[in-house]
């Protein structure tokens, strides 16, 4: 009987490492993209394709812009409605989640003038 516990323990052990590995590797595979801010930033996802968990560094003046997390509403009015987190360093990363992920810069009218992009995450 002894024998038959030790083969449970052993496969247990097997398939937590089986799990282990396989989570590991979807984190490993996580892209990272270094966004430049600016007012012509909404084409540039276009032609790529995200995951989510891939990370997006905006990169830009952090005296005269900002970066908004903001839902659909927001994206659309250019107003900080629904902002989940405003971002003020100047080289910000940022992990995507599943689905639109949203993006202004708040600033001076900013929005306005293009300065905001939406990016779409499988």
């Amino acid at each position: 009987m002894a024998q038959g516990r030790g083969s449970a323990a052993q496969g247990f052990a097997l398939g937590f490492l089986v799990l282990c590995l396989l989570l590991g590797a979807d984190t490993a595979g996580a892209a990272t993209y270094n966004v430049d801010w600016s007012f012509a930033a909404g084409s540039w996802p276009s032609r790529k394709t995200f995951r989510a968990g891939d990370v997006l560094v905006f990169s830009y003046n952090p005296i005269v812009h900002n970066v908004v997390a903001v839902d659909a509403g927001g994206y659309n009015s250019c107003r900080g409605s629904g902002a989940t987190h405003t971002y003020t360093s100047g080289s910000d990363r940022v992990t995507l989640v599943p689905g639109t992920n949203y993006f202004i810069c708040s600033l001076s009218g900013h929005c306005g003038l293009g300065m905001k992009m939406a990016v779409t995450a499988n």
